[in-house]
């Protein structure tokens, strides 16, 4: 026996109430939080020409006590007439399955002063102003040992002697700067360090090392280090891309 149905038909009548579909909904939440790591600087030095690949590596604290971390590699040269290139690759938790993937490249010239980022989600390079010069003298920034103004707190300098980095000698450094409570928000000492080992002959640390509260600690290691003038193919721009000039204000 078979079980009746009702079908029920709905016609547009002119002139009566239509039928009105509900709102989409949109799922908000407050919290969290953004930011961007900042790399090894490369200044644009002429007759000091390198090709790397530089290991980055960027731990936070977890709540718990462990560490969450995130990591890449990417490709830097520097040819003898101080033009850089630059490859971007996405940082991607340590350990997982996740690939990390080129999204940038950039190609600076200090000569012309240009500076061209090439994405390629969109295969679009803008072109911006870039002031590094190859006339400039670049040094590692720092500190001597004393006191902070006003009393906040203190910083501590440290000769770590020389060292050789992938068959270049370098000089190391650490300096550690202590923020005494209630200075910046905190109800504890803030002790932030950074170390480094420098190579005058490049002109670039080889090995960095940024420890804060606010951060977590970043680690760049350079690697697969050659001095050798590098290919001259990289400093061309990518065939396809579309420019577009951003060095005119409108």
């Amino acid at each position: 026996m078979r079980t009746p149905f009702l079908l029920l038909l709905i016609f547009a009548v002119p002139g009566s109430a239509q039928i009105q579909t509900a709102p989409p909904v949109v799922a908000v939440a407050d919290g969290g939080t953004s930011g961007r790591m900042e790399s090894i600087f490369i200044p644009p030095i002429a007759n000091a020409p390198f090709t790397l690949t530089l290991l980055t590596e960027w731990s936070r604290p977890l709540a718990n006590g462990g560490t969450y971390t995130l990591t890449n590699e990417r490709r830097i040269a520097r040819d003898g007439k101080g033009r850089i290139y630059e490859e971007r690759w996405l940082l991607v938790p340590r350990g997982s399955k996740i690939p990390s993937v080129m999204d940038v490249r950039q190609f600076a010239d200090p000569n012309r002063h240009t500076l061209y980022n090439c994405f390629t989600d969109g295969q679009v390079c803008q072109l911006l102003p870039y002031s590094g010069s190859t006339q400039a003298v670049y040094k590692p920034a720092t500190s001597p040992t004393g006191p902070l103004p006003d009393g906040t707190g203190f910083h501590q300098h440290e000769d770590l002697g020389v060292a050789n980095t992938n068959g270049v000698d370098t000089t190391g450094c650490r300096e550690t700067t202590t923020i005494n409570p209630n200075v910046m928000g905190n109800d504890q000492p803030m002790i932030s360090t950074r170390e480094f080992w420098y190579s005058a002959q490049l002109g670039i640390n080889l090995i960095s090392k940024v420890d804060t509260p606010q951060s977590g600690k970043q680690v760049f290691t350079v690697k697969d280090l050659t001095t050798s003038e590098p290919d001259p193919t990289l400093f061309e721009l990518p065939e396809g891309y579309k420019i577009v000039d951003r060095t005119k204000t409108p």
